[in-house]
């Protein structure tokens, strides 16, 4: 859930300021209000602020509401948004066309105070405890740091709004240095606190909201950088080593250091029509294997231009 200050987003869409002003005067108490008079500018507010719910006209130029309903439920980042139109077209044929193009619910104009505020509420509820459900499938049980699955889906979202904005999407692979040596020697009870850990300073080494840490599998971590370039990237990379040399966990069995150490590998794409997500962590995994061949704790990167 998108908020500030402890209050939900909500997105209204109409060409009509008047309107506008009416329904922003009956959320502003409860909610964070965004506007729009340009059906054109939905999908790029929707793709950059994540409202909690969309008040949406019907009949707009240049495009109706249900097209501009349609166009976000075929996005994969702005599809779970719940949309609500708000017209004066109140006949149950245009009711059908909106649920068709995947509208949660449909309220006439003029609008009635009680009703409008009820069914914001309600359906901004039922998209909270969605969200929770979601959040908690997509941790991973030992670290609860975002799991594989959610890396998968969160690199193919990144890599077609990277592509819309032609931007650069940054990627980190991540391995422990010689922890089989170190599950060897403290057990593997040990090296679970140590996975956990090392999560702990990935996630505090990354400040922004937009970034992802994940659990790669076993003892390897990933870390997408959307809109940052390589020198970012590469400052990323340094930060999270300098994080993972503070805990000082001890490491008997590293032929490297006498603490717990890393490798990683560091990549930067533009991404283009034609290519694959999958190619960013196939570079940086390449890279990795590349730190580790030539000594380990350190960071493989391509040459910066």
């Amino acid at each position: 859930m998108n908020q500030e200050n402890g209050l939900p987003t909500v997105l209204i869409v109409d060409d009509e300021p008047a309107n506008i002003e009416v329904l922003a005067k009956l959320l502003h108490s409860d909610h964070r209000v965004l506007f729009t008079t340009d059906p054109g500018r939905v999908m790029g507010l929707a793709d950059q602020k994540f409202p909690d719910l969309i008040l949406m006209d019907v009949v707009m130029p240049g495009m109706d509401g249900y097209e501009v309903c349609r166009r976000l439920k075929q996005q994969e980042s702005t599809q779970d948004i719940p949309v609500i139109f708000v017209t004066a077209m109140g006949e149950e044929q245009f009711e059908a066309i909106g649920f068709e193009a995947g509208g949660v619910d449909y309220v006439t104009k003029p609008v009635k105070p009680f009703l409008l505020r009820a069914r914001v509420k309600t359906h901004i509820d039922l998209k909270r405890k969605n969200d929770l459900l979601k959040r908690l499938a997509s941790l991973d049980g030992l670290t609860g740091i975002a799991n594989r699955r959610t890396l998968d889906e969160f690199l193919h979202q990144e890599w077609h709004r990277s592509i819309r904005n032609q931007s650069h999407l940054s990627a980190l692979l991540i391995d422990v240095d010689y922890f089989k040596k170190f599950n060897d020697h403290f057990g593997h009870q040990a090296g679970d606190l140590c996975l956990k850990e090392i999560a702990g300073a990935l996630t505090r080494s990354l400040e922004r909201k937009t970034d992802l840490v994940a659990r790669y599998g076993g003892e390897e971590f990933a870390c997408l950088l959307p809109e940052t370039p390589l020198q970012g990237a590469i400052h990323s990379a340094e930060k999270i080593q300098q994080e993972v040399a503070a805990l000082a966990i001890p490491h008997p069995g590293s032929d490297v250091a006498g603490i717990v150490t890393l490798s990683i590998g560091v990549v930067t794409f533009t991404p283009a029509k034609g290519q694959e997500p999958e190619t960013l962590l196939a570079a940086a995994d390449e890279l990795l294997y590349f730190a580790k061949q030539s000594g380990r704790n350190r960071i493989q990167h391509p040459p910066i231009a």
